[in-house]
C-alpha cells in the first residue's frame, strides 16, 4: 500500500494521542503531536514573559525557535533549540496558554510551515485541531475523533501528574471552556472537515478505534 498522510482531529481528550500512537504504530508510520508544537511555542512564551496578545513579540520568539520530533531511549521526544521539554508542556497553564496562543496568525503560520515540511513525504500521522480543515485539507484520509465531554475530562485528569493540584470537575471545567475557545475563534476553528471519518470513542476501546480506523483506510486505499 503507497504511503499516506492521515489526519486525526478532535477536541482535548478525546483520545487522540494515543490512537494516533497506535494507528502510526500499526502502519509503521511517523506519528506527529502538532498540539505539542503549540505546547511548545506557549512553554517558550511563559518562560520568557510573553503574553499571548503580544503578536511582535510571538513573532520574534517564534523566529529563534528550532522545534523537532527526536525518537529516544524514551519514544517521541519534543526538543525545543536542544532542550527536552517533553515533560514541562502537559500542565493546566500551558494548556490553555497553548490554547489562546493557537488562535494568534504568526503563531499559525510558523507552524503551518513546520507542519507542512513534517508531512511532504508522507507515511504519517498527524494528530491536532485543524489538521484536515487548514493545514492538509488535500490530506489522503482523514478522521474527526470525538468523546462526550466528562469522558474526555476523566482521560485528561489521569494523565495529569501530580492530580493532587486540580479536581476533576476543574478539568471539566477547564476543557468545557477550550472547547468554546477552540471552537468559536475567528482564525481556524475547530470543526470536522466535510470528508472526515466521524467516530465517537466515549464507549469504545482504543483497539476498537484503531481497528475501525484501519478499515476506513483500507477501504480508501482500495485493498479489502
Amino acid at each position: 500500500m503507497q504511503k499516506l498522510l492521515i489526519t486525526i482531529d478532535g477536541p482535548a481528550g478525546a483520545g487522540k494521542t494515543t490512537v494516533s500512537k497506535a494507528l502510526a504504530h500499526r502502519l509503521e508510520y511517523t506519528y506527529i503531536d502538532t498540539g505539542a508544537l503549540y505546547r511548545a511555542v506557549a512553554y517558550e512564551a511563559k518562560l520568557n514573559g510573553l503574553e499571548a496578545h503580544d503578536d511582535e513579540a510571538l513573532e520574534k520568539l517564534c523566529s529563534g525557535l528550532e522545534i523537532a520530533f527526536v525518537r529516544g531511549d524514551q519514544g517521541l521526544r519534543l526538543i525545543c533549540n536542544q532542550v527536552d521539554i517533553t515533560n514541562r508542556i502537559r500542565t493546566p497553564e500551558i494548556t490553555m496558554l497553548a490554547s489562546a496562543i493557537s488562535a494568534r496568525p504568526v503563531v499559525r503560520r510558523f507552524l503551518f510551515g513546520l507542519q507542512r515540511k513534517m508531512g511532504k513525504d508522507k507515511g504519517v500521522v498527524f494528530e491536532g485541531r485543524d489538521m484536515g480543515t487548514v493545514v492538509f485539507p488535500e490530506a489522503d484520509v482523514k478522521f474527526y475523533l470525538s468523546a462526550s465531554t466528562r469522558m474526555r475530562a476523566i482521560r485528561r485528569y489521569n494523565e495529569l501528574v501530580p492530580k493532587s493540584e486540580i479536581t476533576l470537575e476543574e478539568v471539566e471545567k477547564d476543557l468545557k471552556q477550550r472547547d468554546k475557545n477552540d471552537s468559536t475563534r475567528d482564525l481556524a476553528p475547530l470543526k470536522p472537515a466535510e470528508d472526515a471519518v466521524r467516530i465517537d470513542s466515549t464507549d469504545m476501546s482504543i483497539q476498537e478505534v484503531v481497528d475501525q480506523m484501519i478499515a476506513c483506510i483500507e477501504e480508501k486505499s482500495g485493498e479489502k
